[in-house]
């Protein structure tokens, strides 16, 4: 596995997304498979792997830090905070106050059984709390020891400037795949400028993107890609057009639809580390064996043409906390 840089830290430049980790709340079978599916991306030279306390919420940081119990050097682990407000809004509550940071952190390094946490996002913009405060307390707790780096999701170009300024930013964390194409627009560039990782999450563009999903009558009720505009009604049917194109290069460069839109997005930058997301031991290894796969000039050009997605990358909720 090849490895890049997200400001200082070296990490496989295919990691492991771990939002969907935790199926269950018991332990059972499908928490079994997932712990399997991390010990599988290890195996195979995945050393970044990426959670938050929302997920679950908690669930997931609890079942990665036993996945990762004897094996935690063998991980750069992120995790994110801020999407919980622990003085009593609970999840969903964007809080970024420096008293609920430190809540924050001591309840992820509880969970993941670790005395460090690599890389420290947080989760969403707060616009209650100044983002020079944010970054300040982030610095003591590197200081301490709790977390080595400092990380960003979400944010928006100033933001990430004035971040920058107080402390470096080691990542930004930010959709983007085939289907979400919005950071080309300045992102990008000013990632390479500030010498800062780009941390691509969906890029598979929450599973769309592999074929696997024509229509939304297949999705669970508790499938948040049921409520997603790309996947209802019209929009879905014209974004198939983008994952035929995608299937076609797929079959011209013999890897699969997953392995072309993650050699795509490789292809954008040295600074750039995808998290696809799964908990299944097949997909990891289909996902980590992008990295050997190299498309031509001419199949990268054909990508780059494809139309933008129908329908916004989130539900109303959600598109009114991301940072523009």
């Amino acid at each position: 596995m090849q490895h890049v840089l997200l400001g200082g830290l070296a990490v496989s430049r295919i990691g492991l997304g771990a939002m969907s980790l935790a199926a269950s709340s018991d332990g059972g079978a499908d928490d079994a498979e997932s712990v399997r599916a991390v010990h599988r991306a290890l195996d195979l030279g995945v050393t970044h792997i990426d959670t938050a306390e929302i997920y679950g919420p908690f669930t997931n940081e609890e079942l990665l830090g036993r996945a990762l119990r004897g094996r935690r050097d063998e991980v750069v682990l992120a995790s994110k905070f801020g999407a919980i407000s622990h003085a009593g809004g609970g999840p969903g509550h964007l809080d970024s106050s420096p008293v609920n940071i430190r809540t924050a952190v001591e309840g992820s390094l509880r969970r993941l059984a670790t005395d460090r946490i690599d890389l420290y996002y947080q989760h969403r913009v707060d616009p209650a709390v100044p983002i020079e405060e944010v970054v300040a307390t982030l610095a003591d707790l590197v200081a301490e020891g709790k977390i080595r780096h400092i990380g960003l999701s979400e944010a928006g170009a100033a933001t990430i400037r004035r971040a920058h300024a107080v402390h470096p930013v080691a990542a930004l964390q930010t959709e983007y795949s085939l289907w979400s194409r919005d950071p080309e627009a300045e992102l990008l560039a000013l990632t390479r400028e500030l010498g800062i990782g780009f941390v691509p999450y969906a890029p598979l563009g929450h599973g769309f993107l592999t074929g696997t999903v024509r229509s939304a009558d297949g999705l669970g009720a508790d499938d948040f890609r049921a409520g997603n505009p790309r996947f209802t009604g019209e929009n879905i049917r014209r974004n198939l057009r983008i994952v035929e194109e995608v299937e076609a290069v797929a079959a011209e460069a013999g890897a699969t639809p997953a392995q072309v839109a993650l050699a795509w997005l490789l292809a954008k930058g040295g600074n750039i580390a995808p998290i696809p997301g799964t908990r299944r031991v097949s997909r990891v290894e289909e996902n980590t064996a992008a990295d050997a796969v190299v498309l031509t000039p001419a199949q990268i050009d054909r990508l780059d043409a494809l139309p933008a997605a129908a329908g916004d990358r989130h539900d109303e909720a959600q598109m009114a906390i991301i940072e523009h």
